[in-house]
């Protein structure tokens, strides 16, 4: 009915780039060589992955904890149509009481952290 439609050829015209396989890889910023460090030990390490390993469990029990007794809040504020401030409560608790929660769990796993990389690299 109509003329087909024919694909649209595309042309390359600039020659591949092989200089990046011969440029040599730059080095990470934290290497022992760069900041004068000790290298870290397969104990070391495994070591502060225990850590973090219960730092994280631990966060997020609290979490869930926290979390997890939202629907006993409301269950105890009873249902949103029996009292005035009723919506209101709900509003609060789903709303708003859980963000400082999580923001307070993220502070507190964000420098625990910190603390256990810095003790087993010795910073």
């Amino acid at each position: 009915m109509g003329a087909e439609s024919v694909p649209r050829r595309e042309v390359v015209t600039a020659r591949p780039r092989t200089d990046r396989a011969a440029r040599p890889r730059p080095r990470p910023v934290g290497t022992p060589e760069r900041t004068g460090h000790a290298p870290v030990t397969d104990t070391a390490v495994t070591t502060l992955m225990r850590r973090q390993l219960r730092a994280a469990l631990t966060a997020t029990a609290l979490l869930a904890l926290s979390l997890g007794l939202l629907p006993l809040t409301l269950r105890v504020l009873g249902p949103a149509g029996t009292r005035p401030d009723a919506p209101l409560a709900v509003w609060l608790v789903l709303g708003v009481a859980p963000y400082p929660a999580l923001l307070a769990a993220g502070i507190w796993y964000v420098r625990r952290a910190e603390r256990n990389e810095g003790d087993v690299t010795g910073r």
